[in-house]
């Protein structure tokens, strides 16, 4: 298996082929910008080592907590945290998630405090929406897919170099390529 600095290499060496790709599939350089900078943080921070503690687990510095619970559920490199298909959607789901409850929570506390009123549950859900609808005003309909491709494919880098690590340390690199 790849050490973190490899993985960081694979990441940085494909930022510009990215972008460039991007660039051409969606015609539009803040598109491409922002497939190529999710990519990036899917590579660095956001990637299928979260479930052990790992280099991407430490670089959430005060903030790593928030991957405890998903490090306790996944088995390290299983198909639900290294797997194409269905690793980066969980980390996504499960993000996203962990940010509603903390912000939830982080408001509830405000409230407790200052003596204002106690928020719900809809609050956040209408305050998502706006986020949302904003996002895709100014950068357009299909901005967070573009986002998703981007932490898809900073995943799935660190997978396939797992994948080709794996061939070449059991000898079986004719396998593979």
């Amino acid at each position: 298996m790849p050490s973190g600095k490899t993985h960081d290499a694979v990441t940085f060496l494909f930022v510009a082929p990215t972008l460039a790709a991007a660039w051409q599939f969606t015609q539009s350089f803040p598109l491409a910008l922002i497939v190529t900078i999710t990519f990036l943080f899917g590579g660095l921070m956001f990637g299928p080592d979260l479930d052990t503690h790992s280099k991407q687990y430490t670089r959430w510095g005060i903030f790593c907590y928030l991957w405890y619970p998903y490090q306790a559920f996944f088995k390290h490199r299983s198909r639900w945290s290294h797997g194409l298909v269905f690793g980066t959607f969980l980390r996504v789901v499960y993000f996203m998630g962990a940010l509603t409850l903390l912000s939830f929570l982080a408001a509830y506390l405000l409230a407790i405090y200052a003596g204002g009123d106690l928020p719900n549950l809809l609050d956040f859900i209408k305050t998502w929406t706006a986020i949302g609808e904003y996002v895709r005003a100014d950068l357009g309909e299909y901005a967070f897919l573009y986002a998703f491709a981007g932490l898809w494919l900073g995943a799935a880098s660190h997978t396939l170099t797992d994948i080709a690590g794996t061939f070449i340390k059991t000898g079986k690199i004719q396998d593979f390529v």
